[in-house]
Order: structure tokens, then C-alpha cells, then sequence
């Protein structure tokens, strides 16, 4: 039994040993062999969110404002108009209505001077001739329409907004989608519009 037990002994000694050994041979646990994967070992990287004015899809370059303006879908959701970062008419303001929503910028320091909506379906048209004869010099012209800018559209009317830079604005129709920005006194047509014409007036006039 006795030589049976020292055999045994032997035995666990020499395979402790001989484990010591391999680890030893074969396998450094040093600090500076041991790496983590870098997808486990990075730190997240800080995501920067850039603000651009009007929630533009990029910055405008110094010493030019930044706008954005979007017509009324349908008779459903209304336009927005907004300046530098300013929303001056949009459906959360409860500020627009059916026809056209003009506002008026400063075009030196873009700081907003007037704005209002002019029913352009079943309304006088005259009060937006006032509107637009009494534009100061310099000032910028912002214009959404929301449901129909057209039917109340006469000569008059559309010989003004042609003055202000509009290339549509003497095809306007009902119910087309309009945006337009010009200005007083502009020497050459704006290109800042757009014009999507109703299906139905595109029908009507082949």
C-alpha cells in the first residue's frame, strides 16, 4: 500500500509539473501579451448632431439667410414658412389659411415684418393687392399656398407677384402647389420656386 500511495504521489506530482510547464512554454499571462478585440475594448464614439437653420439638409455659407418653405398637401396639412430659424406661419402656430400665406423678412437684417393669409378660393382678392403694393423697398416675400392659390387669381394680381421675381405665377391655377420667395424691385426672375400643377388643370389644358 505504501508503494502503491508513493506512486501515486509521484504520479500528481509529475502531471502538476508537467502542466506548470506547458502553460510556461506555451502561454504567456502577461499584461502586455493579453488584447481584447477593439469592438470590446473602445470606447462608444460621441455622436455630434449638427444644427442647421430651418432644419435645413445642410448649413448655409456665411452672410446668406437660410429659409424653408413648404406648401399645404391638399386642403389636409398646412404650409410652413420659416426664416433663419424662425417659424413665422406653419399649421402648430395656428397661423395659416386657405390660399396664399405671404410673410415679409427685412432683406438687410432678416428680421420678420409682417405676415397673413389671403383666402384665394372664395375670398376678396383685393386686400392682397393692398398687400403686396404696400411691400417696402428691400424687403423679402415668402408665399405658400394651401388648398387652392388660383381661382381668385386675376391679372392684377399675378402682373405683382411676376414683379417680384415669380416665373409661375401667370400660369397659377387651382389648387396647384406654390412656393416662392422673392423680393422688391428684383432685377432678374427668382430662383427660388417651385410649381407642382394640379392633375386636373394639366388635363384641362392639353
Amino acid at each position: 500500500m505504501r508503494v502503491s500511495g508513493v506512486v501515486r504521489l509521484l504520479s500528481l506530482i509529475f502531471a502538476m509539473v508537467a502542466t506548470w510547464i506547458f502553460f510556461r512554454s506555451y502561454m504567456s499571462f502577461s499584461m502586455k501579451t493579453v488584447r481584447l478585440p477593439r469592438w470590446l475594448g473602445s470606447a462608444p464614439k460621441e455622436t455630434r448632431v449638427v444644427h442647421t437653420k430651418c432644419s435645413n439638409s445642410k448649413p448655409c455659407p456665411a452672410n446668406f439667410f437660410a429659409f424653408k418653405i413648404f406648401s399645404g398637401a391638399a386642403n389636409v396639412v398646412g404650409p410652413t414658412l420659416c426664416f433663419e430659424d424662425l417659424v413665422i406661419m406653419s399649421p402648430v402656430k395656428n397661423n395659416v389659411g386657405r390660399g396664399l400665406n405671404i410673410a415679409l423678412v427685412n432683406g438687410s437684417t432678416g428680421t420678420m415684418l409682417r405676415h397673413s393669409s389671403f383666402d384665394m378660393y372664395s375670398g376678396d382678392p383685393q386686400p392682397l393687392v393692398k398687400f403686396l403694393k404696400e411691400i417696402p423697398a428691400g424687403a423679402l416675400v415668402l408665399v405658400a399656398s394651401y388648398d387652392d392659390p388660383g381661382t381668385k387669381m386675376n391679372d392684377e394680381l399675378r402682373k405683382l407677384f411676376s414683379d417680384l421675381g415669380s416665373s409661375y405665377a401667370k400660369q397659377l391655377g387651382f389648387r396647384d402647389s406654390w412656393v416662392f420667395l422673392g423680393a422688391q424691385d428684383i432685377k432678374n426672375k427668382s430662383p427660388f420656386e417651385q410649381l407642382d400643377t394640379n392633375s386636373r388643370n394639366r388635363h384641362l389644358t392639353k
